[in-house]
């Protein structure tokens, strides 16, 4: 178990929200999905991100159940799926995750990605949901700074969280600029660039200076912009060595090398020109 606590960001609602989760993502249904949670939880992860899409919300529930740690311990996010956008498929489908989470409340409840036409609809059901207490901040994911301000003149509650790609190869300074000036968190999924550039030369010099794993590195990168990092991993060994991204420092000149990595390079879909 964890002795050290793992630091927690404040959102614009005055919740906390843990700066290192777990991400589901990709993690299969079932028995993996359930092992992985509990495993995360008993490590001392006090995060877990998962999603309508990903199917494995009930794992969730049964990996909480098994680990042992109160439900009050635990920040549980979850994302409403596109094919659900609009108010009233966007409400019924947070009591379907609900019922599936085991859970009388959702820490943070997110609109998967911004679906054309539906956006105003889907963000007024959440407000709702919001002020009923049902859910206690509301995001969204994968939104520009375009979509953003569409919300921000469309809504009358400011997203807690904007959770996109975002790692050393993907420095999106200017959402990360404009999130933090409207006291949005952007959150970063996919923060080890699916593990596709843990070899760069770069990230390995800063492994060696520090002696930490270059896994260690980027999540630690992101942590000191002030990012919420949720890593996926179905190894416990991973899960411990991502876990430990909390425990040092990079100096400055170690951001600024690892800032300058950046090149667009991403692994997931791209919002950008989303209608």
């Amino acid at each position: 178990m964890r002795t050290t606590e793992i630091p927690t960001a404040t959102l614009n609602n005055g919740e906390r929200m843990p700066f290192l989760g777990a991400g589901m993502y990709q993690v299969p249904p079932g028995s993996d999905a359930g092992r992985v949670a509990a495993t995360a939880l008993r490590l001392g992860y006090r995060h877990i991100d998962t999603a309508q899409a990903y199917r494995n919300e009930s794992d969730v529930k049964e990996g909480l159940r098994a680990s042992g740690v109160p439900r009050e311990e635990v920040f549980i996010t979850t994302k409403m799926s596109p094919s659900n956008a609009g108010f009233d498929r966007a409400r019924a489908s947070f009591f379907e995750s609900l019922q599936r989470l085991g859970t009388d409340y959702i820490d943070l409840f997110l609109i998967h990605w911004p679906v054309h036409g539906a956006r105003t609809a889907s963000w007024k059901a959440l407000e709702k949901l919001s002020s009923e207490g049902l859910c206690r901040s509301i995001g969204v994911s994968n939104y520009t700074i375009r979509h953003l301000r569409e919300l921000e003149a469309e809504g009358s509650i400011v997203p807690a969280v904007n959770q996109v790609e975002f790692h050393p190869f993907l420095f999106q300074k200017e959402l990360l600029e404009y999130c933090q000036s409207h006291r949005i968190q952007l959150e970063a999924y996919s923060p080890l660039a699916r593990s596709e550039r843990l070899t760069d030369p770069v990230i390995a010099q800063v492994a060696r200076e520090t002696g930490h794993s270059p896994a260690q590195v980027m999540l630690r990168w992101g942590m000191q912009h002030d990012v919420v990092v949720i890593p996926k991993s179905t190894h416990e060994v991973r899960l411990k060595e991502n876990l430990e991204s909390t425990g040092f420092e990079l100096s400055s000149a170690q951001m600024h090398m690892l800032d300058s990595l950046d090149e667009n390079y991403r692994t997931c879909w791209d919002p950008t020109d989303a209608p």
